[in-house]
């Protein structure tokens, strides 16, 4: 296949994992013990340190098509050549081939973001971050717990909507179509439709609780 010079292409070596959708400005933890993804961190220690994170998708039986880059920050070597690392999400791609298989799986991929929107998503981002408050003070209440957002909770519109999906849990293939929409409004959206059921759910369980005790 030849690359459009139109598209930003590059050859990126991809580490499929199964239950798990990276996003742009989320970390992302990882112990590597299989052979194949040490030779493939320590060749990527020697480059530009980036790769990209495929979920596997168990139905398929074959890794999405549309993953996230993520960059090594942080590695620390242990034994038998096993390592920790600490990564974090960066831009987001669609693998169009395979390049090679083996030792490990190399993707030729095209960077793709967001399409452009004239709408100003402020409100929307404001509604969205109330309900995600909704939710996690009514967790709080629900499991006694005192949960916090972090201070630093984003405050532009896609990088909301990138916060919210990467701390969706037990959802994976719901993450999955979110890290492939291109349209912020409609991530919200999206967003704002699973934490109202969220909410609804947790208020109900409240008023149960409260009614017994």
């Amino acid at each position: 296949m030849a690359p459009s010079s139109s598209i930003a292409v590059r050859e990126l070596p991809l580490f499929p994992l199964a239950e798990v959708v990276l996003f742009p400005g989320r970390p992302l933890p990882l112990h590597i013990f299989e052979f194949r993804y040490r030779i493939m961190m320590n060749t990527i220690l020697d480059s530009d340190r980036r790769f990209g994170v495929l979920m596997w998708d168990p139905v398929q039986g074959q890794p999405a098509a549309v993953g996230c880059c993520a960059e090594i920050v942080h590695f620390q070597r242990l034994p038998d050549d096993r390592m920790k690392i600490l990564t974090l999400g960066q831009q987001r791609f669609r693998v169009l081939e395979y390049v090679r298989e083996k030792p490990y799986r190399v993707g030729l991929v095209e960077w793709i973001e967001d399409k452009p929107t004239d709408t100003d998503l402020r409100e929307v981002a404001k509604s969205v971050e109330q309900l995600l408050r909704d939710v996690v003070h009514l967790s709080g209440k629900l499991t006694e717990q005192k949960i916090e957002l972090p201070e630093d909770l984003p405050e532009l519109p896609l990088e909301l909507s990138y916060w919210i999906a990467g701390n969706l849990y037990g959802v994976a293939s719901e993450q999955q179509a979110l890290l492939e929409m291109q349209d912020t409004a409609a991530r919200l959206e999206r967003e704002a439709d699973i934490l109202t059921s969220t909410r609804n759910h947790l208020a109900a369980r409240t008023v149960l609780k409260d009614a017994f005790n």
